[in-house]
């Protein structure tokens, strides 16, 4: 990543437009022409960097539930593991841990049974049997920024 790339980052994490043309206002702001501005943001989604550009609601006053689920996935299966569970519209971070359960990611959905059904299918779908499902009780944040 170069200054360009992170002061993109930092732009789409913070203020990004809503209108008809968002691509091409980010790049009014920055000096670059709209393309570049889509290939600059292709490329750090290709890159992982970027997993999603989407809006942040407040998942319970729209009366969904939130889970923060954590698994158990052997090295060589860690890739696929994460594209199945990146498939669900509801799946908003997704990280590794240095721990015994070294994948975690965040689902939100309209119920508990709903999300228990996608565990289901998750382990289906990769032979990873060991996923902890951790309903959300409380919200303690709801906005993360990364400085880059």
């Amino acid at each position: 990543m170069d200054g360009i790339d992170r002061k993109l980052l930092n732009l789409i994490q913070r203020n990004f437009p809503l209108t008809p043309e968002p691509f091409a206002r980010i790049g009014q702001q920055m000096g670059l022409a709209e393309e570049e501005v889509i290939q600059r943001i292709r490329r750090l989604k290709t890159l992982n960097v970027i997993h999603r550009i989407g809006a942040s609601m407040n998942s319970r006053r729209l009366g969904m539930v939130g889970s923060l689920c954590a698994a158990r996935v052997p090295e060589n299966r860690v890739k696929h593991f994460v594209g199945v569970v990146n498939s669900h519209p509801g799946v908003t971070h997704n990280y590794r841990r240095n721990h015994t359960y070294n994948v975690w990611f965040t689902l939100t959905a309209e119920s508990l049974e709903e999300i228990e059904e996608f565990l289901e299918e998750v382990r289906e779908r990769t032979g990873v049997k060991e996923i902890v499902n951790l309903p959300s009780l409380r919200t303690f944040k709801i906005k993360v920024q990364f400085d880059f």
